[in-house]
């Protein structure tokens, strides 16, 4: 228990960085603007304040120039290096922006990547036990919400540890593999599949009922068949599953609890076994 709320509290550190990560950026994309904005002002301050100077000189001849129009090329000079700084300033201050803003772009990138590996069982690459957490309560909120059916199905290989006894963790692995990868066939694209533990399984079916559960159950059931007719193997691949409807306003963790139920009656011999 202690370790699902580390679980909670590092997902939910990594999600509050996550938004001032964004937030950040947003600033960054005003200041842009705002640097821009101060550019064309300032260039327009300066064209007015060149016309006013320049516009008095070319109604007159060139005779009557007053005194202080003799210094139109000094301050000229004067007006163009001003340019030129403000230019260099703004250029300094858009690169550090374009630095910063992709720092924090990759540090977003590289959250949301570590996010979503923790999320990962690394054999399977399945969705691990922690996902659990965050995609159950969606969904059934989303269930309650609407109205619609949701189902769950426990999953359990069978003799796992007895293959991993006598044939080695390798054998295992490679069980394991390939039963997770006939779970990603069979079942729906709209079906989150997870691996629940050691040997264990768990498939979220949004919008499905029991008996609609029971095809996707029997695809899986001929690709184990046909799995096992694939090689000669000195081992084989059994299941064992229960199955439990979503009912509305019910806590989720009841009805785990309840395909659990199922599964480990089938498990010992109370129901048949595939």
């Amino acid at each position: 228990m202690a370790e699902t709320s580390r679980g909670r509290g590092t997902h939910a550190s990594a999600f509050e960085r996550a938004e001032e990560i964004q937030a950040e950026i947003q600033a960054i994309s005003g200041r842009d603007w705002e640097l821009w904005s101060i550019g064309l002002l300032v260039i327009v301050v300066l064209t007015i304040g060149v016309l006013a100077l320049v516009a008095p000189g070319l109604t007159r001849s060139p005779h009557k120039l007053t005194e202080g129009q003799w210094y139109l090329p000094q301050l000229f000079l004067g007006l163009i290096s001003l340019v030129l700084l403000f230019n260099i300033y703004l250029l300094a201050q858009k690169r550090t922006l374009n630095a910063t803003r992709r720092a924090l772009i990759r540090e977003l990138v590289l959250n949301e990547r570590l996010e979503n590996l923790s999320f990962v069982d690394p054999l399977t690459q399945l969705l691990n036990r922690r996902a659990t957490h965050e995609f159950i309560p969606k969904e059934v909120t989303r269930a309650n919400r609407l109205g619609k059916p949701l189902c769950f199905m426990m999953i359990d290989l069978k003799g796992l540890r007895a293959i991993n006894a006598r044939l080695g963790d390798g054998v295992g692995n490679e069980l394991l593999t390939g039963f997770a990868h006939l779970l990603k066939e069979t079942f729906r694209g709209g079906d989150v599949v997870f691996r629940h533990g050691g040997d264990e399984f768990l498939v979220m079916m949004p919008d499905t009922t029991e008996e609609q559960a029971e095809k996707p159950l029997q695809r899986l059931q001929q690709a184990v068949e046909q799995w096992k007719l694939s090689k000669n193997r000195t081992y084989e691949m059994a299941f064992n599953y229960g199955m439990a409807p979503y009912v509305t306003g019910a806590d989720y963790n009841d009805i785990l609890r309840a395909a659990d139920r199922k599964m480990y009656q089938m498990k010992n011999n109370l129901m048949p076994v595939f």
